[in-house]
């Protein structure tokens, strides 16, 4: 994220806010992962490939899942081009299918996450990357599914009123809501910094 706490543009337009050290680590976190995880959202507005990239990382790219309640994955989407295995989950009433692409179905107005995560223990996934988009970030902060959030600060500023944040989502209504995190540590990377947290439950 930018030191405002952006991610992108406005409207979601992306930004490349890593440099080339985060990118190597977010490519070796990939290549150490089981499964990498983003919302639809994310592969409306970015198209990424979610593989690891081997001028960055050496490794496996790890199964791709895509949260997609109501099926809206472009057929063109890279992640179905068949270069890394793909899951891509919707909600019970959703009767879509797609090429080169599991479905797994669950949770009836939005996917259910809970289900989701049991799912993926029954298939031997231990290592779960949740890269996004806001709302999904927000999603398993606040049901308490996460253990840890890395954040890379970027040494830029966006602005801007309707620009995503790390986190989006409806967001706390009080601080009693609020997610609370316990600091780890902080590196530079580059230019730029991470932060670690644990999830405090």
């Amino acid at each position: 994220m930018s030191v405002d706490g952006k991610i992108a543009f406005p409207e979601g337009k992306p930004a490349r806010l890593s440099n080339e050290e985060d990118l190597r680590r977010v490519h070796a976190l990939r290549a150490g992962s089981d499964a990498i995880l983003v919302g639809v959202g994310t592969v409306l507005m970015d198209d990424p490939k979610l593989t690891v990239r081997r001028e960055y990382a050496k490794g496996r790219s790890p199964l791709r899942i895509v949260l997609d309640s109501g099926g809206r994955t472009p057929r063109g989407a890279q992640v179905l081009d068949g270069k890394a295995p793909t899951l891509i989950v919707t909600t019970e009433d959703c009767v879509r299918t797609f090429p080169a692409a599991e479905v797994f179905r669950c949770g009836k107005e939005e996917v259910d996450l809970e289900l989701l995560l049991d799912h993926l223990a029954s298939r031997g996934i231990r290592t779960l990357l949740v890269e996004g988009g806001s709302a999904v970030i927000w999603s398993f902060l606040h049901e308490g599914l996460a253990d840890e959030l890395k954040v890379f600060v970027a040494s830029q500023a966006l602005g801007g009123k309707s620009t995503p944040t790390l986190a989006g989502g409806e967001g706390a209504a009080t601080l009693a809501g609020a997610v609370r995190l316990a600091f780890s540590r902080m590196s530079a990377v580059g230019d730029g910094v991470l932060l670690e947290y644990a999830v405090v439950r």
